[in-house]
């Protein structure tokens, strides 16, 4: 499932069901906006564009008008959509295979490039800033590509490694958390490459994290 908010009163969700909602946080009320013909599995709200953006299994990235409500563009993606983010015009998402399509929403003919994913496993979450990527092809730039190893432990001598399925930045210090299946939330320094904190373990694994606008609460 995904979910994205607009503001404090209006969040937009899709799932399971195959179909794009939004709902009104004040007055309780739901409305569709759209669907997919597969799972919707992540809903993006671009604030910079006034879009909204949604990714599925069905192998498409999807860009609604909130204001009509309507589907403006369609585009197929090199397999299932696990995970997308935005920064600026930039549209990044995550698929099957561990493809990464990079996107310039105003020009949604093509990809600017598809790449590969620098990790080894399945990608589950995007976040447009634990592997740190740079859009500039630069091969100096490219150098400061890194990643971090984390949500893993030791049993008996053997390292299990867990998915990181959530991501979120703050706005003002730039630290994120990631939340992983196994139960654990970490809050992280990307510029100094090191862990700040670790919370106690949850009873099931972390699917979704967000920090408030404000900055001051973390979901």
């Amino acid at each position: 499932m995904g979910l994205s908010c607009k503001d404090s009163s209006h969040a937009y969700s899709g799932g399971l069901d195959r179909v794009l909602k939004v709902c009104d946080l004040n007055t309780q009320q739901e409305a569709i906006v759209g669907h997919h013909e597969s799972v919707i599995r992540c809903v993006h709200y671009c604030h910079e564009l006034n879009l909204i953006i949604t990714g599925s299994w069905d192998g498409y990235v999807k860009i609604w008008d909130p204001r009509v409500p309507t589907c403006t563009t369609s585009c197929m993606q090199p397999d299932k959509v696990y995970t997308l983010d935005t920064v600026g015009e930039i549209l990044v998402v995550g698929t099957a295979q561990r493809k990464v399509p990079i996107w310039d929403l105003r020009n949604m003919g093509q990809t600017q490039e598809i790449r590969e994913s620098n990790l080894k496993y399945q990608t589950r979450c995007i976040r447009c800033r634990v592997a740190v990527e740079f859009f500039d092809s630069n091969p100096e730039t490219q150098k400061k590509k890194y990643a971090f190893k984390c949500h893993r432990s030791k049993e008996n001598g053997v390292e299990c490694v867990y998915p990181v399925n959530a991501l979120t930045f703050h706005k003002q210090y730039g630290t994120f958390a990631s939340g992983g299946s196994d139960g654990f939330v970490n809050i992280w320094d990307g510029s100094n490459k090191k862990r700040l904190c670790q919370f106690h373990q949850y009873p099931t694994g972390i699917t979704s994290l967000a920090f408030s606008p404000e900055g001051t609460t973390l979901a």
